[in-house]
């Protein structure tokens, strides 16, 4: 059986330009990011003296088109990045995939790679909680490619082709193995004792589709009885344009077994929870990867930033997640909650942490996939 690789192909109206990607996913690993890298084809006949250009910008939505009144706008542009496809007197650091693709296409095919500035925001949608057709609200990435006499005149559509990409973040390679855990107390007017409750994981960094299992041991010192034992996994989201906050649960398990947790004794008790994209479907306001509608789709990942660098100083829309667990005490007694903080992120894998070594096999066939039919999570073109 001959193993396929699959590269993304798009052609811009007028037919005389086309774009080779092999993956629509650039990776930062928190210390560098990796270069938006292609193929473009083009008719020398047709440049006719121009220059092929390619570009990426990004979109950051951050509310909702309909409320864009008297010249009120909820929506940045900005070009990350600018390169000279052709003529180029400096070829980049070639892929596997890329120089496949040159052997393949013939002389009139150019690589490029077009390099993000170290602060570019990552790759995140806040789903709109409908199917309607509007424009997304979060960071959405843009490469264009086109024929010009410069890099800042705008380019016409019959030229040039547009292709959306995302920037995403994977975990660091060697992880974290710090176990957190919180301790958190409570006492009640008028009545002797604290109730006291620790929340422990086994890990610092989950992958998306793992199963978090948070263990809680409770001591009840108080003369106050529990009722009933919440666990639940919040994400916790801020627009950096407006400074607005968000939190959503993204899973959630309540429990009464054990309860009530009379004075005097003690509950140690694991939870089983699993937050994925599928189970907040109707859920408004959660960050996502990707469209919902899209089977690959995830619920964002963890914002992270390099060693040495401030959390408060990442751009575009922050994600981040904790474990919450509430004791309810009763109307009177009220809750005692505890919030433990853990990442949530992709594995980093080998091709992902060595990209430009990944090899690909003489067996293997090049399989062209047209841009504008693939629906893979932001990576959808709209045009």
């Amino acid at each position: 059986m001959v193993n396929a690789v699959k590269v993304f192909k798009k052609t811009a109206p007028n037919g005389k330009l086309t774009v080779y990607l092999g993956r629509r996913d650039f990776v930062d690993n928190t210390s560098s990011t990796e270069p938006v890298d292609g193929i473009v084809v083009c008719d020398n006949d047709y440049l006719r003296g121009r220059k092929v250009y390619a570009t990426v910008t990004v979109t950051y939505r951050f509310g909702r088109e309909e409320d864009e009144v008297m010249g009120l706008h909820f929506s940045k542009e900005m070009q990350l990045a600018s390169q000279q496809i052709y003529p180029n007197s400096e070829t980049p650091q070639l892929t596997a995939v890329q120089d496949r693709l040159l052997k393949k296409l013939g002389a009139n095919a150019y690589p490029f790679a077009v390099v993000l500035p170290a602060n570019a925001p990552c790759s995140v949608q806040l789903h709109p909680g409908t199917e309607d057709a509007i424009k997304p609200l979060g960071v959405i990435y843009d490469l264009k490619v086109f024929v010009g006499d410069s890099a800042d005149e705008k380019p016409h559509k019959r030229n040039s082709v547009n292709l959306a990409v995302r920037k995403v973040q994977y975990c660091p390679a060697g992880g974290n193995r710090r176990q957190p855990s919180t301790l958190v107390s409570k006492g009640f007017t008028l009545s002797p004792g604290k109730l006291n409750m620790e929340v422990n994981l086994d890990k610092d960094v989950y992958y998306h589709g793992e199963t978090i299992i948070p263990n809680i041991s409770v001591t009840n010192g108080s003369k106050k009885s529990v009722k009933n034992i919440k666990c639940s996994v919040v994400q916790h989201i801020e627009v950096t344009m407006t400074n607005n906050h968000i939190t959503r649960e993204v899973a959630a398990v309540e429990s009464k077994e054990g309860c009530p947790i009379t004075p005097g004794t003690t509950l140690n008790k694991t939870f089983n929870l699993n937050p994925l994209a599928t189970t907040n479907k109707n859920r408004y306001g959660i960050a996502l990867d990707g469209k919902l509608k899209d089977t690959d789709a995830n619920l964002a990942s963890s914002t992270m930033v390099g060693e040495g660098k401030n959390p408060n100083d990442a751009l575009g829309i922050i994600v981040s997640y904790s474990v919450r667990v509430r004791l309810n005490c009763g109307a009177l007694g009220g809750e005692l909650v505890a919030d433990l903080p853990f990442k949530l992120t992709h594995p980093i894998t080998d091709s992902v942490a060595a990209p430009t070594k990944t090899e690909t096999k003489e067996g293997e066939d090049i399989v062209f996939e047209d841009f504008a039919r693939l629906r893979r999570g932001m990576s959808v073109d709209n045009n």
